[in-house]
This record gives C-alpha cells, structure tokens and sequence, in this order.
C-alpha cells in the first residue's frame, strides 16, 4: 500500500481541555493566545488509521538506517507522524535517532529483572537527545523562512546539550542561533559546542530559570523563534524514541521506562509516542513509567508525593546531573497528565546515589552520563521498595553521551565526590616497565575475582 495518496495533517492544538484551540503550525506561537496553556502538535488520527497498523509496522521497518534521504533519521522515517506537510528539501537533518537499545541482560540478571535495555539516545550527532527533537524545530523553521514568514534567528535557554542540538541544526540550515547559558554551571564539552558552531553565546550571571526567563520575553519578537521544549515541535520529534524502543523489542512494550526529568518535555513526548502507537494500534497495552529526578532539583517529586494536588517551583540547587537542574519546568502540566494516564510514579536520587548507580552501570559495558545515573538510581530504588517487580522488564533512557562528563568521571574514580561507595572506584596502577611487575599486580587483582 502506498502512502502518498493520502494526506495527513497536523496543526498545534491547546492543551487547555476546556479551550482546545487551535493554530497552524507555520504560525509563531508557543502557548495559547487564549488562556496562556501550552500547545500540542495534534495530528489527524482519522487519517492515520486508514492504514493499518501492520502496514504502519512494515513501512517503518523498511525505513529504518535507510540509506534514503530523508529515512536515514530515525525521526524523518516517521514523516507523516512528525510532521507530515513539511516539503522534504526543507527538512534538516544530522542522521538523529535509530539509536542501540543496549541490552544489559547480565545486569537484569543481578538486579533479578526479566531484561534490562538501556535507549541511548545520546549516540546522536550532538551527543544528546536533543538532536531528535532539534531536527523537527529547525525544520519547521526552514520550511516557515521559505514561505515567507520573517524569522531572523532562533534562540534559547539551556544547560548544555539544548544549545549544542541548535546550534549544530541551525549553523546547517543557514539559521543564525542564540544561546542563553547560565554561567558557571555548563560543563566545558557541552559550552564548547555551540561556540564552535558560530552561535551567539550568552553566559548569564544566573540559573537556566532565569535564563529561561529572559529567552521567553526576547522571543516575543516574532522574529527570533524560540527552541525551548515549550515550544511542541521540540516534542514531536522526541516521541520517535518510543516508537524506537518498541519496534527494537519485536513491537512488545516492556513493564516499565525510566526517564530523567528536568524541563519534562521527554516525559511528555514519550508519553505521547506511546499514546500514538495505542491509538493506531500498534501496541495493545501502555507501560508505566518512572519520572526520575535528581534530589537536588525535584519539584515534581514534591508534587507526586502530594498526589500532584499541587506543584510549586523550586530554587534547584546544584547538582552533578546538570542538564536537569531546573526548579521550574515549564512542561509540568503535560508531565503530570502522561504520568497520570501511564501509572505513572517519581522517584529521586541524590548526588552519591546517582554517582554510584552510573558507575554500577560502567561495570556491565555502559558509559553512563550523570542524567542515566539519576535513572539508574531510581530504578534500583524502586527495585529495592517492590515497585517495580521481580521477572519484569525495563527500558531505561540515557539522555546524553557519557563522553560529554569526562569530569564527572575523574571526580568519582579519584574520589572527589563524597560519600560514594568506594568499592566502585577504579584508579590507575602504577607498574614498573617488567613483566615481573605487571604479573605481581595481576596476581594480586585477578585473586579477587
């Protein structure tokens, strides 16, 4: 069956239940002109579900790591879920997404889980998952310059890795990027992205709040678009991941995803993906999922601990899982509704737990950033409490590329973050240039295994 003689559609729609307004997609706009909700993208699922889900299936395996542009990502490949009106030499793309599901079977074995699968999504041209949700913005924005529509640059707040996804997409489209940085508190691999790729880089005597802040009143001057996950876009290419994650597992859906959660646009993109999929039936069942925060920055925490009655920002304090400290996540209501809807539950770690949980999960081949430490660490919490059951399974997200923290690395193999556990720590063996004295520290290390 042949797709092109269908149309799809799409257009941005008020999360607001009791407003639902909608808007086009080529219009600038991030939050209803109505009532101040954010949007969603809202496809035509009428349209959608004239073809069936098996041939949904086959068309997306026969896409995936083509060699085709633009099927060679593994957002595009899902075109007409993501954006379906947008002219293909308009689209921008850096071959994100089709990323490993890494099977940790021997660590689902230890922990007394089914499977264990880790998504990296930091294996993007980036470095981080921000790549997947990049390439559908910058698109959009390509495809709105070329109608006609005068935006002159696009801009954001970021802890890191938002900023390199844009400046990356931008400075291939031609698209001059602005990026508000909190000083001080970006590590040096992720501020030297967007430097290198010729963005404006602003460093902002203040947190990613207030640099967030700033960006939403310079962005009311329509020309200069803006890149935050607030604006839906960012989520449509993001819930490729779950579409991801399922057809790795033969199209199953596993017992449980665990998601690092800062800004809560992941949670709600994954959410939706999943939803989708449901909708057309792909899948028959939704899994439940753990929101994972660092102790440090958990304002949903609170609120999930209160039944999410009631939520109330936060100054986040410092934290080794940088990109997730916000107070303040601006996609806090579409969070709330997926995990809600999902079974949802929040779990936190704080700084020794999510140092010691990403070095656990060295130790079976992963590389983990500090973000998937969060995850890991409230995996294994929710392991050790029962909620998450003997015999079954769990997907966790990695967010980022574990290279982008070299110096959170050193700094828990050297012992600079306090009250780990000590028994993960690996240092360097000085050993005189013999065989004598490599075989005398072997024998002793060896012995031990």
């Amino acid at each position: 069956m042949s797709l092109t003689k269908y149309q799809f559609r799409a257009q941005f729609r008020c999360t607001n239940e009791s407003c639902r307004k909608t808007y086009p997609l080529h219009q600038v706009i991030y939050s209803c002109s109505s009532c101040g909700e954010l949007l969603n993208v809202e496809h035509d699922l009428d349209s959608l579900k004239k073809i069936p889900a098996e041939e949904w299936k086959s068309t997306f395996e026969s896409r995936f790591r083509s060699s085709q542009f633009p099927n060679a990502s593994g957002v595009w490949g899902k075109k007409e879920w993501v954006l379906p009106e947008i002219k293909v030499e308009n689209i921008i793309t850096s071959g994100e997404g089709t990323t490993h599901l890494y099977d940790a079977s021997r660590f689902a074995k230890d922990l007394g889980l089914k499977s264990l699968h880790v998504k990296q999504c930091g294996v993007s041209h980036t470095g981080s998952f921000k790549d997947l949700g990049m390439t559908v913005l910058v698109s959009q924005v390509n495809q709105m310059i070329a109608d006609g529509v005068p935006i002159k640059a696009v801009a954001c707040a970021s802890t890191g890795d938002t900023s390199a996804a844009l400046a990356s997409y931008a400075a291939k489209a031609g698209i001059p990027a602005i990026i508000l940085l909190p000083a001080n508190k970006v590590s040096t691999a992720q501020l030297i992205q967007p430097v290198s790729n010729g963005a404006i880089v602003l460093a902002l005597e203040t947190d990613f709040d207030g640099c967030m802040a700033v960006v939403k009143e310079l962005t009311q001057e329509k020309s200069i678009y803006l890149a935050n996950s607030m604006n839906s876009l960012r989520i449509e290419g993001q819930k490729s991941i779950s579409v991801e994650i399922t057809q790795q597992l033969g199209w199953n859906v596993p017992d449980w995803v665990v998601i690092p959660g800062g800004n809560l646009g992941n949670v709600s993109a994954l959410g939706m993906g999943f939803e989708m999929m449901f909708e057309l039936g792909i899948i028959q069942k939704l899994p439940r999922i753990i929101l994972a925060q660092a102790k440090n920055a958990s304002p949903l925490y609170e609120s999930f601990k209160k039944g999410f009655a009631e939520f109330s920002p936060v100054t986040a304090e410092k934290t080794l899982a940088s990109a997730i400290q916000i107070g303040d996540p601006v996609s806090v209501k579409k969070a709330i509704r997926v995990l809600k809807k999902f079974n949802g539950i929040v779990e936190v770690a704080t700084e020794e737990e999510l140092a010691n949980a990403a070095a656990k999960g060295d130790l079976y081949g992963l590389y983990n950033d500090p973000h998937t430490g969060v995850a890991l660490a409230s995996l294994l919490k929710s392991i050790q409490s029962g909620v998450v059951k003997q015999g079954e399974s769990v997907v966790v997200i990695s967010t980022a590329n574990g290279l982008k923290f070299t110096e959170f690395k050193l700094a828990f193999h050297e012992g600079k973050i306090p009250k780990v556990d000590d028994t993960l720590k690996n240092v360097i063996l000085p050993c005189k240039p013999t065989l004598s004295g490599v075989m005398e520290i072997l024998g002793k290390h060896l012995k031990k295994t």
